[in-house]
């Protein structure tokens, strides 16, 4: 459903608000072995949700990728999503066919409907923030070991 540089990103954000919650900036080296992810990939993932006014990113020897308070409080799920993917998420056919709508409908558009707009619905109501609590208990993961 998401590509994988938006897998990447959702997970690189809630380690980054897991931290940032702890005061803490990190490195992309930190983020990258925290999600299992590639450097150079994660770098070019960090410079979309940084420009995206996602995370923050701060040079030298102090620096670091981290969240504001503002940020915590309201960066969405979505956010992510649609900073990464865009948000043909919301309207794409369930098949990938390009004119599926509801006047000419794929055989799965009625299902996937219902399907996409739940996704909707629990994108735009749940915070990265929010999804850091289970993580920082130990009862969510970002990587498999």
């Amino acid at each position: 459903m998401f590509s994988k540089a938006c897998e990447y990103g959702i997970r690189a954000s809630i380690f980054i608000a897991e931290q940032s919650l702890l005061d803490k900036k990190v490195s992309l080296k930190d983020i990258a072995k925290a999600i299992d992810s590639p450097e150079a990939y994660t770098s070019k993932i960090l410079q979309q949700l940084s420009r995206n006014f996602v995370i923050n990113s701060d040079k030298g020897p102090t620096g670091g990728f981290s969240m504001s308070q503002q940020e915590l409080e309201n960066v969405k799920l979505s956010t992510v999503v649609t900073a990464i993917d865009g948000d043909t998420i919301y309207s794409g056919c369930g098949l990938g066919l390009k004119n599926c709508s509801e006047e000419k409908p794929c055989p799965a558009h009625s299902q996937f409907k219902i399907i996409r707009d739940q996704l909707k619905i629990m994108l735009e109501t749940n915070l990265i923030k929010d999804l850091t609590m289970d993580f920082k208990e130990g009862l969510t993961f970002l990587k498999r070991e």
